[in-house]
């Protein structure tokens, strides 16, 4: 067989997340196009009257066109490797993903000969490290270049150096347009550098941009890479920041380091945040091993694998690729026994491999960690592993779901530091935001819409009122400021970053509440996000007045600034006394004639009852104002309106509803959600909000949109545990005869509590808690046994299945197993 290899990797920058993940997507360093827009262009008519008692389609598109910016890739590293009349083993062909390590390894033979790349992203040096070589010397040849679908251009800089400048377009341009037309937005640049062994090879100089080696042993990439971004209030033409300097600057500062060093840094930095939690499951009885292992692979070819565009020339070839989770080093033996990605999927709906949700579960966990670090900007639809320049719906952030869900799992699975871009995008939010609501909505505060973009934009776009006309996008990424005092019990962070943030938002929501009938406190006009209802007329409508979702959010933000008052001694601040009374008044939820929750302020008819959103079901989750102990008929009602949802929907819908049936304590409906996500979609011939996942485990709306895989991670831990600021529920919706056995550990409750339980033939075996900074009552809860137990600081409780505490220790002297 004759084959020329040409491999791409595209650019990622301040992640783990260089991986090169097949088929329909891949990581990206990325840039934003544009520059930033108007916030907000004067008030925008909203007839209260007219959505009070109709007409219902009285309020048209807001008249604004202030679309967001699009997120789109920097470039790629190009590898020209092989030679067509050499004879390539298809069988030894390998790639695999190591989620303990953040590295992944393609392994592939020609003849005798052995080669391999790797792949890590250093977050302690922003560098993506590469390393390609040979078991035979001086027998790795290849050519090495840098490319860009936006506006650059590159050249050879020193003997062992590219650097590649651009920039993106200063204004966004129209679809389908030459990005190269409008070369005036964000500078960027990205420089190369490369490194071959000593004792063989040679590095020349191609068309003065590329680089070729030839006969060596092995070689080693650096790729740093830079923006002139300096934040959402610089104007790109203002922006002093030099990206060719700063990449520069990056790769001087590790030219002594080498690649086991750059490595030994990268290892340690990732794994004191993914060790924190580890989870096994089993149909039957298991023992805990020291060492786990589970590998996935992709039995296909590797054209359609484009892990980082692989693109071979000739014969199409068949490759594996394998995710693994492992404690194990790799093995220099290629593994004929591995099945494939594509299988394991398949084959899950009959054997329901719950390795195979232990593995997903720990996927989302690491693409977290690989996307949301100190210095990043928040996770988006698709995240650092779109590849489009015109993503399905720009890549923006979503703040209807999308943008929350991506950061579901920070608290409960143990990555509260990954939460820290996602804080400071919420104060530049804030900071436009209090424009759009002055301007907008003649009203204190600050508000946020729908769809927002890295320069932080809060005003609503033109289009459809079902999804453009929505105000508490702002609202509901506060709650997440709460929930992160909750789990932590920082109060410097509530007292300094979360507090202030919520007040200003506090204030809109009381401007924005107007009284209606019966004395309630309602939003009016109001849409439940992206869903329309049948008026009283018979058209289609979008726009009414205190959909249940709007008075939830309002209903949680009210309830955390009350709560963090008393936390900060505040409880007489006026605005406190404010909430309090608006609290009271406030528009409840409704049950409707067929005994679901209403979605809307009246009992409209809904024209598309398998809507994918649960909008009206945010109160049970992520909202904790619809709970089994003190609403149980609401509960009975969000058990009905799931029922009518459906399972059919997209991956992010599907992972929301398996919290849901949790939060129920529902195992049967949670597992039913769990199966129905793990079904393996082709991107070939994918059908739009089915859901799914592709064979490299991201999940499919379809298109791809990565938080799917948030929101499955997440979902899981709400399945094992569950808290509030007074009680802890172990293992309260566990699919006993799925996952008959098993053991978690290091999941967090709130009051920092850390919480590892071990269970047998699907009862509690064992459960050891600790809180870490904060003594406190809980109430613990399992399988209807309630304990109250008064947790110190520092002292380990180890509980058996009936709740009774068997023994206390330190915590400084325990030894965790």
């Amino acid at each position: 067989m004759n084959w020329t290899g040409f491999w791409s990797l595209a650019l990622t920058r301040s992640t783990y997340g260089a991986r090169p993940p097949p088929k329909p997507n891949r990581p990206t360093f990325h840039s934003r196009s544009g520059s930033p827009l108007p916030q907000s262009t004067g008030p925008m008519p909203f007839p209260s009257a007219t959505v009070d008692s109709g007409p219902w389609s009285g309020v048209g598109s807001p008249p604004r066109n202030c679309s967001s910016t699009v997120y789109q890739p920097l470039g790629d590293i190009n590898l020209d490797i092989g030679d067509p009349n050499v004879a390539y083993t298809a069988e030894t062909y390998e790639r695999e993903l190591d989620l303990e390590t953040a590295t992944v390894k393609v392994k592939y033979a020609l003849g005798a000969v052995k080669f391999t790349r790797e792949h890590f992203a250093s977050n302690p040096h922003q560098v993506i490290v590469t390393r390609l070589s040979a078991n035979v010397s001086g027998s790795l040849s290849f050519m090495v270049s840098l490319d860009s679908k936006l506006h650059h251009y590159s050249q050879v800089n020193d003997a062992n150096r590219i650097i590649m400048e651009g920039s993106c377009p200063g204004e966004r341009i129209p679809r389908k347009s030459d990005a190269n037309e409008n070369p005036k937005g964000i500078q960027f640049s990205a420089v190369l550098e490369l490194r071959i062994s000593d004792d063989a090879g040679a590095i020349k100089i191609v068309d003065g941009k590329k680089l070729k080696v030839e006969g060596t042993s092995w070689a080693v990439l650096l790729l740093a890479a830079s923006s002139s971004f300096d934040g959402p209030f610089t104007k790109p033409s203002d922006s002093k920041k030099d990206p060719t300097s700063t990449s520069l600057d990056i790769l001087n500062s590790i030219k002594n380091l080498s690649f086991s060093e750059l490595y030994s840094y990268h290892l340690d930095n990732y794994q004191k945040l993914f060790h924190r939690v580890s989870l096994q499951l089993s149909k039957g009885s298991i023992s805990i091993h020291k060492e786990q292992k589970l590998s996935l692979s992709s039995d296909t070819n590797i054209k359609s694998l484009d892990t980082g565009r692989t693109r071979v020339k000739g014969n199409v070839l068949q490759g594996r690729e394998k995710i693994m989770l492992s404690t194990s080093t790799y093995t220099e033996e290629y593994n004929e026994d591995v099945i494939s990605t594509a299988e394991r999927v398949k084959s899950f709906k009959d054997d329901e491999d719950p390795s195979l949700v232990v593995l997903l579960f720990q996927y989302g966990r690491y693409l977290l960690i690989s996307c949301s670090q100190a210095g990043t900007q928040p996770s988006n639809l698709q995240g650092i592993w779109s590849e489009d320049i015109e993503p399905a719906w720009d890549a923006a952030p979503h703040l209807n779901i999308n943008l929350q869900m991506n950061y579901w799992p920070a608290l409960s699975c143990n990555l509260r530091e990954c939460q820290e871009p996602l804080f400071d995008y919420i104060s530049s939010l804030a900071i436009n935001g209090s424009k759009t609501a002055r301007v907008d909505y003649e009203a204190s505060g600050w508000v946020t819409h729908h769809d927002s973009d890295i320069w932080a934009k809060t005003s609503p776009d033109q289009g459809d009122p079902r999804w453009a006309l929505w105000q508490m996008g702002g609202a509901w990424l506060c709650t997440h400021l709460w929930e992160h005092y909750t789990y932590t019990m920082d109060k410097d962070f509530l007292e300094n970053k979360a507090y202030p943030l919520l007040e200003g938002c506090t204030f809109f929501l009381l401007d924005w509440l107007v009284e209606g009938h019966g004395g309630y406190l309602i939003t009016n006009p109001s849409t439940s996000p992206e869903h329309h209802f049948i008026a009283p007329n018979g058209k289609l409508a979008s726009v009414s007045y205190s959909t249940t979702m709007d008075m939830a959010i309002i209903r949680e933000i009210f309830s955390s600034v009350i709560s963090a008052a008393e936390v900060l001694g505040r409880t007489n601040d006026n605005l406190v006394e404010k909430v309090r009374k608006a609290q009271l008044r406030l528009y409840p939820t409704k049950i409707s004639r067929d005994g679901s929750i209403m979605e809307w302020a009246q009992d409209f008819e809904d024209p598309e009852v398998r809507h994918r959103h649960l909008s009206h079901l945010f109160g049970l989750f992520p909202g904790h104002t619809i709970t089994l102990e003190k609403t149980p008929d609401l509960c009975k009602a969000a058990a009905y309106s799931l029922y009518k949802r459906g399972e059919e929907g997209p991956g992010w819908s599907t992972a929301w509803k398996i919290a849901c049936w949790a939060r129920l304590h529902n195992s049967e409906h949670a597992y039913g959600m769990v199966k129905h996500l793990i079904i393996l979609v082709d991107p070939d011939h994918e059908a739009s909000f089915k859901g799914g996942l592709y064979s490299n485990l991201f999940a499919a709306h379809p298109p791809f949109q990565i938080d799917a895989n948030f929101g499955f991670t997440a979902a899981i831990a709400e399945m094992l545990v569950q808290s509030t600021e007074r009680d802890l529920y172990l293992l309260p919706a566990l699919p006993h005869d799925k996952w008959a056995s098993g053991c978690v550990k290091g999941l967090k409750a709130r009051g920092n509590v850390t919480v590892n339980i071990c269970w047998k033939e699907g009862k509690l075996h064992e459960a050891n808690l600790w809180a870490e900074n904060q003594n406190s009552h809980r109430r613990l809860h399992y399988n209807g046994t309630v304990s109250v137990v008064r947790f110190s600081v520092g002292t380990i409780y180890t509980f058996d299945g009936q709740l009774k505490c068997l023994k206390m220790c330190s915590l400084s002297k325990a030894a965790i197993s």
